[in-house]
């Protein structure tokens, strides 16, 4: 195996067609697990588009309209126009548009593979049926040369019918 040594770092990178694990001169930012934060964001997107959320939002706006209106002076934390209330409900909406965004690619993935699989599946049943059909047709082609049940009954029934027809005359004479 050949060892090369990298200029700017003076490690020693053992394979050149992989990429480092690690920048070097870059904080090593902490690592996540995509799938779980991709199994969260479609929770939360599940959750977003329920009736029971636009009920808890209305009643979180209705209540903190109420607090910072009806309520005396001393307590109010947000008078009108509301504009902590406003940079809540922007900041609630920026992190829930990319949520959604997530599951929905998440959806899409999902959806891609389960076509495919469809697809697969479809080709199979085609293949299939087109063998069966085949193997039918080869079926019927031998059937054609074989003698049926009714073919040899008809046979043998016109035969007894000639046989009979001989003995009628003798059995005159």
């Amino acid at each position: 195996m050949q060892r090369t040594e990298s200029a700017s770092t003076g490690t020693a990178r053992v394979r050149l067609d992989q990429p480092r694990t690690t920048r070097p001169g870059l904080i090593n930012l902490p690592t996540y697990d995509p799938e779980a934060f991709g199994k969260l964001s479609e929770r939360i997107a599940r959750f977003l588009g329920t009736g029971r959320f636009i009920v808890w939002m209305t009643v979180v706006v209705v209540v903190w309209v109420a607090w910072n209106t009806l309520l005396p002076d001393t307590v109010h934390f947000d008078d009108y126009p509301f504009i902590f209330l406003t940079l809540m409900l922007s900041l609630q909406a920026s992190y829930a548009a990319p949520l959604i965004l997530l599951a929905q690619n998440r959806q899409d993935d999902r959806d891609r593979v389960n076509m495919e699989q469809d697809r697969g599946r479809s080709d199979r049943n085609i293949a299939d049926t087109e063998y069966l059909t085949r193997e039918v047709a080869a079926l019927r082609q031998g059937l054609g040369e074989v003698a049926t049940r009714d073919f040899i009954r008809s046979e043998l029934q016109a035969l007894l019918k000639d046989l009979d027809g001989q003995r009628e005359p003798s059995s005159m004479l």
